[in-house]
């Protein structure tokens, strides 16, 4: 990679950083492997480029994620109650228990064809719950796996659903490198993300959050229509990604580029409907099982509001009405910052901001709803530092779930009891507040945004890097964006 000693503040040429460049923590992790690269490190070994190395390590990452999945590849998936090895060894997915209780095993074809009790165990599905796209690619895996409904063809299941998933690991690392040109190595913390290997194969998750940061790389390349297109069927995968399009719009509104956004609203709902129809017009009852099985849903495990409930003994069955309450004022607050903020925030910190509101107010916050960040805290805040004590909280929070489940399910109650498991929730909820509240001090105090020191405005942000803002609320910060300043050095 070409070495850059020197650049003038606000020149916008697409000069690469390093992590070791500009991020104290990446450096002194460097030492580790030999100290921050020269600039000749690499000039004998040009097929080492980032985006090369990133893909290694993230085929390597995900690879260590499914070997920790190995004593319950190995039978704890299988083992009836009271055994509680999946929940102890902190292994447990969704995939391979799927395959049967979801009819893949007996070839039933998702939403049309109803599941009989004895398959679901549940009172509440009847059809498969997962959004149509979703329920596409389970399908996909199902023709991939070797007929038949034993152990054996679970845990194929398992290892197809695993192998296109680690597709979506490499998309998404490449998606995220390659949103910001000048910051290639930023994808790198996904790759290395903790979250990312243990939560992967949970479920199927990462699919919605490829195709989102697909749609994020598009807008960021100035093509609003395909990135509405991916954020459409990102849509159509896992609902969140709806609110990519909240986030475009105040963007939009506040830059006078609404234009673009009715391009990107258009094609996204155009996706959406096109993935959608086929099954709402053949199989109504069977594409609302998602809706309403999410409507019906109680309070469930992750979520501040199962502390609430387990601590005051109230049931609370207005959860979905305080749900939606506070994310609708937290929604307020974030409108608010959009327009009133000194500078037009970037496009990640928005984003960013607004799926954490989800999670924050959500009735359930599962261990694998960390993937739907992590992208977008990248993005929003590539510090090292920051990410990590995040990470951290998540990787205390997957392990206090598992915990809490190998208590409650196992005889001998081994496991966290219910006060440890709401400081567990507790300490992975600030964990996301913490990360929030810095995002926010960058919106507010722009000369702290890593991104915005050299005089960038968003490199992220497509047809809004750059543009004057049209509408606001509060007193623009009115600087230069193309001023030049004295060179500032860069470490060699």
């Amino acid at each position: 990679m070409t070495s850059v000693r020197y650049r003038a503040k606000g020149d916008r040429r697409e000069f690469p950083v390093r992590p070791t460049d500009d991020d104290p923590v990446a450096a002194a992790g460097s030492e580790f492997i030999g100290g921050p690269a020269g600039r000749r490190a690499l000039s004998g070994h040009r097929w080492w480029n980032p985006l090369r190395v990133m893909v290694l390590v993230v085929i390597g990452m995900f690879a260590l994620g499914m070997v920790q999945k190995t004593s319950c590849y190995s039978g704890g998936w299988f083992q009836p109650p009271p055994s509680d090895q999946q929940y102890a060894h902190a292994c447990y997915s969704d995939i391979p228990h799927m395959y049967t209780q979801r009819g893949f095993a007996s070839d039933l074809v998702p939403y049309f064809d109803h599941i009989p009790f004895s398959l679901s165990g549940s009172a509440d599905i009847h059809y498969l719950e997962y959004p149509v796209l979703t329920g596409l690619f389970m399908e996909v895996a199902s023709w991939l796996t070797p007929h038949g409904s034993g152990q054996h063809n679970a845990q194929m299941f398992w290892i197809v659903n695993s192998g296109m998933l680690m597709i979506c690991a490499v998309a998404l690392v490449v998606c995220v490198a390659r949103t910001n040109r000048r910051r290639p190595w930023d994808g790198l913390f996904v790759a290395l993300s903790p979250a990312l290997a243990l939560t992967a194969t949970i479920n199927w998750d990462l699919f919605a959050v490829a195709l989102a940061a697909g749609g994020l790389l598009l807008w960021s390349r100035g093509r609003p229509g395909w990135a509405g297109v991916l954020i459409g069927l990102a849509a159509a995968a896992k609902l969140y990604p709806v609110l990519l399009l909240g986030a475009l719009f105040l963007l939009c509104l506040r830059a006078g580029r609404l234009r673009q956004f009715g391009r990107t609203l258009g094609a996204a709902v155009g996706a959406w409907l096109v993935v959608n129809l086929p099954v709402i017009a053949f199989a109504p009852h069977g594409w609302a099982q998602f809706y309403t099985f999410s409507k019906s849903r109680g309070t469930d495990y992750g979520s501040v509001w199962m502390i609430i409930k387990d601590r005051s003994g109230n049931p609370l069955d207005g959860v979905n009405e305080y749900g939606i309450a506070v994310m609708l004022l937290l929604c307020v607050g974030i409108a608010a910052l959009a327009l009133y903020s000194p500078r037009r925030p970037r496009l990640g910190q928005m984003a960013f901001l607004v799926v954490a509101a989800l999670l924050i107010s959500n009735k359930v916050y599962s261990p694998q709803y960390v993937l739907w960040l992590l992208p977008l805290a990248v993005l929003a805040r590539p510090r090292w530092r920051d990410l990590l004590i995040w990470q951290g909280a998540e990787v205390l929070y997957f392990l206090g779930i598992w915990y809490r489940l190998a208590y409650l399910n196992s005889a001998k109650h081994h496991g966290l009891t219910a006060d440890a498991y709401h400081l567990a929730i507790g300490v992975h909820v600030l964990g996301v507040l913490y990360l929030c509240a810095l995002v926010v001090r960058d919106i507010l105090m722009p000369q702290h945004d890593v991104l915005r020191q050299d005089g960038s405005d968003d490199p992220a942000g497509g047809v809004l890097d750059g543009a004057e803002d049209a509408f606001v609320l509060g007193t623009p910060a009115h600087e230069p964006k193309h001023a030049s300043a004295a060179p500032v050095p860069y470490a060699d």
